[in-house]
């Protein structure tokens, strides 16, 4: 082979080999230049999404302790059905002798009266 021929191959293998480094060199940094790009504008909606989702969470927080609170509520009312029909019992009980006791401050004798009823 002729030495000018020799001399154009061998550039041309340099100047392949320099351009494949300078890429390879190049490429990371342009990869986090794109990264960083994409990051500043994703990064504002990002973080107002989850300032919503937080916000969200707790109301969802209030609005289930709400609802836990009312079905508690709910149950013990269920649970204090006995204690209101002895309450209304009482309350028969003492609107007769209220009745009673009017009804002899009138000037009937207790024997006229029917007794007070018990519940």
């Amino acid at each position: 082979m002729e030495e000018p021929e020799m001399q154009l191959k061998g550039k041309k293998v340099t100047d392949k080999f320099t351009e494949s480094v300078y890429v390879l060199a190049n490429e990371p940094s342009v990869a986090l230049y794109r990264l960083q790009e994409h990051v500043r504008r994703s990064l504002p909606d990002l973080a107002q999404h989850k300032a919503d989702m937080q916000r969200w969470e707790e109301q969802s927080q209030g609005a289930i302790y709400t609802v836990e609170y009312a079905c508690s509520a709910v149950k013990n009312l269920v649970d204090s059905s006995v204690y209101f029909r002895s309450v209304e019992g009482l309350l028969k009980q003492a609107i007769s002798i209220r009745d009673h006791m009017n009804a002899t401050a009138q000037g009937h004798s207790p024997e006229e009266l029917p007794p007070p009823s018990s519940a």
